[in-house]
């Protein structure tokens, strides 16, 4: 084992103890680990980001299902059609992107660059999610939504998903808030339902056009749940309001940073 896996399984812990401390978000620092640390290309960090987000996330969500703060039924109607956007962006869309989008002069957008500047945009928009900090019993709307917007919205995020190997609760959340009128604390715990179907599913499409090293997924996704498990610990001596936010601002400046190393 050399140090850069050595680092790359550090990380593994590290995005565990941030999902077990604040209940969220560290998934979202799957993709640039196994891009800029472990060297691995954007397509196939997004499908191994899958795998671990869907892993870390049935875990998360079988917690939470014990504890009443989750609803099935609603997680299940959800992601019917997220799951098949998912699923779809995996198996056609992400295998059939152009090595290079386009060229302006000596500026060259390539497949890659743009995967991940796409992937920057999403982190700006979590990291927006979490400096906001709304509260757990915050309610968006009293509006229930009727489902033909919610197959739609849930179309659309299934496919954010799978261009980009990120979970998307801080887009799914407010969406089951809207349609099913759930706490935002609920919401939450029926979000990772959604997400655990979602990218294991979405994974499925990347078995059939990628070459898969299991060995090192399985650790990584290993290591990423016993950091959940630590941080779960650690979460009820560290108060994770102000965690959160820190993070949020964390996300910010490596979304910037990922613009500029990919557009420069």
């Amino acid at each position: 084992m050399d140090v850069i896996e050595i680092l790359g399984y550090a990380g593994a812990l590290i995005v565990g103890l941030i999902l077990g401390l604040i209940g969220g978000g560290g998934s979202i620092l799957t993709v640039p680990l196994l891009v800029y640390i472990l060297g691995y290309n954007p397509v196939t960090a997004t499908a191994y980001s899958l795998f671990v987000v869907g892993s870390s996330s049935l875990f998360g969500s079988i917690q939470k299902l014990r504890k009443g703060l989750a609803d099935l039924k609603i997680g299940l109607a959800f992601s019917f059609p997220s799951f098949i956007a998912v699923y779809l962006s995996r198996r056609f869309l992400v295998p059939n992107l152009p090595e290079v989008f386009f060229n302006i002069q000596d500026f060259q957008l390539t497949r890659d660059a743009a995967i991940m500047t796409f992937f920057a945009i999403v982190m700006l928009m979590a990291s927006y999610s979490m400096i906001k900090n709304k509260k757990d019993n915050a309610v968006i709307s009293n509006t229930v939504q009727p489902y033909y917007k919610t197959f739609i919205q849930g179309l659309i995020i299934g496919t954010v998903t799978g261009i980009i190997g990120a979970g998307g609760g801080f887009l799914y959340v407010p969406a089951l808030v809207l349609w099913a009128k759930l706490p935002m604390k609920k919401a939450v715990g029926t979000s990772l339902i959604i997400i655990t179907i979602n990218s294991l599913i979405g994974f499925t499409g990347d078995v059939k056009t990628l070459e898969i090293d299991w060995t090192f997924l399985l650790i990584f996704s290993g290591i990423t749940i016993l950091g959940i498990l630590i941080g779960g610990i650690l979460s009820k001596y560290i108060q994770s309001k102000h965690l959160k936010k820190g993070f949020g601002w964390f996300t910010l400046i490596m979304a910037i940073y990922i613009i500029y190393k990919e557009l420069q």
